[in-house]
């Protein structure tokens, strides 16, 4: 048993909208495969990943790099003690080697990248979906059932007041309770007009959650703070900076319902300065840790560790991205939920085809590994990679 081959091809994830801070019109994301010699139901294993959205491909690296170093290790050096799998903890470290600590930026993301292939593959030699394999292994139960919330509400250029209530409504239709906007990329008055606005629109039948996507200074968080607590949000998310942590916790002074943020720290390490210094709530804030741009699963199952150490739920957990990969998590590992994107950043957003939201969750179909083969979309696009 062993890899026989690691592919990579970086694809465009291109669109016209933009947050506070970057517009994606030229995003693009790393696809990669990762090809076993084991074959299940005639059919070679091949395990898929991708990078989440908001970070660029990262074909380079993964090329360069990481690789060569799945491909050169000893394939029974990367084998689980019983030889009947890949071990993805014992292939992290054959991709780390040579790797200096810190430096938490576009390496994390290469990684993580491929180590979600990994565990693709890994659940699919053991014939089992990965959020059953992860329970197995954790000897906890399963819950297939998985909170999600829609991600949209960005500005796109002639987007008014009627178009985000409609965008919002349509969310609403296929079954969300809660709905996400970008704010932070206009004056207050205006963005406090769209919020109202949204608002208005979803009335008693959902919350309503802001992105900020790290914007504001100290000054600028503070003032919104003040606007935004009139209101029953969801969270107030990302602020400022994320390794800004002191102004993280000066403004929890200002705005007492929930906040979220990490979704731009990509290690254990990142994590457990936030814990510390940046004055997060346990019994109401969320942690946005994405797995697929901090170094995969492996330093994820880490960075829960220390939660644990801090007195945090998983269920404070609600990961960025809107991935199957964080999907699979959520239900074996049981985290909060995480954050969907229904109609942006296909073919990768989104869920196997037939799945449902229904008062704002889905439940994860029986399918082995992540369930990518049952995104007729998304599989195609990936079976063109590596078949």
């Amino acid at each position: 048993m062993r890899i026989v081959d690691v592919c990579e091809v970086t694809k465009p994830i291109s669109s016209p909208i933009r947050n506070a801070y970057i517009d994606f019109s030229k995003m693009t994301a790393s696809l990669v495969a990762v090809v076993t010699d084991v074959e299940r139901d005639g059919r070679r294993v091949v395990g898929y990943g991708f990078n989440s959205n908001g970070r660029y491909g990262q074909g380079g690296l993964i090329r360069e790099r990481f690789k060569n170093r799945i491909l050169e290790a000893d394939p029974k050096s990367v084998l689980n003690e019983a030889g009947d799998n890949l071990d993805p903890h014992k292939l992290w470290a054959a991709m780390m080697t040579n790797e200096k600590p810190g430096g938490h930026g576009e390496r994390s993301v290469a990684v993580g990248t491929l180590d979600m292939a990994i565990w693709d593959a890994t659940a699919k030699i053991a014939g089992k979906p990965l959020f059953r394999m992860l329970a197995e292994q954790k000897g906890v139960e399963a819950n297939p059932r998985v909170f999600v919330y829609a991600a949209g509400g960005y500005y796109y250029p002639g987007k008014d007041d009627t178009q985000l209530r409609a965008e919002m409504r349509g969310y609403l239709d296929r079954g969300y309770n809660v709905v996400k906007m970008k704010i932070g990329g206009v004056p207050i008055e205006e963005d406090q007009r769209r919020i109202e606005a949204v608002l208005k629109e979803i009335g008693s039948q959902a919350q309503l959650a802001v992105d900020v996507n790290g914007r504001f200074n100290l000054e600028q968080g503070i003032a919104y703070a003040k606007m935004l607590r009139q209101y029953p949000l969801f969270w107030y998310e990302e602020i400022g900076d994320p390794l800004d942590y002191a102004l993280q916790a000066a403004i929890s002074e200002f705005y007492p319902g929930p906040m979220a943020t990490g979704e731009n720290l990509f290690s254990h390490q990142d994590a457990r300065n936030l814990l510390r210094y940046g004055g997060m709530r346990p019994d109401r804030d969320y942690l946005q840790f994405d797995c697929a741009l901090s170094y995969g699963l492996v330093e994820y199952l880490r960075t829960l560790d220390v939660l644990e150490q801090f007195g945090w739920s998983p269920k404070r957990c609600i990961p960025h991205g809107g991935h199957q990969m964080s999907l699979n998590i959520a239900a074996g590992l049981g985290l909060g939920g995480n954050e969907s994107y229904p109609d942006l950043f296909q073919p990768y957003g989104g869920f196997p085809d037939g799945v449902k939201v229904e008062d704002g969750h889905i439940v994860m179909p029986e399918l082995p590994g992540i369930g990518f083969e049952g995104k007729s979309d998304l599989i195609k696009v990936m079976r063109e990679l590596a078949e």
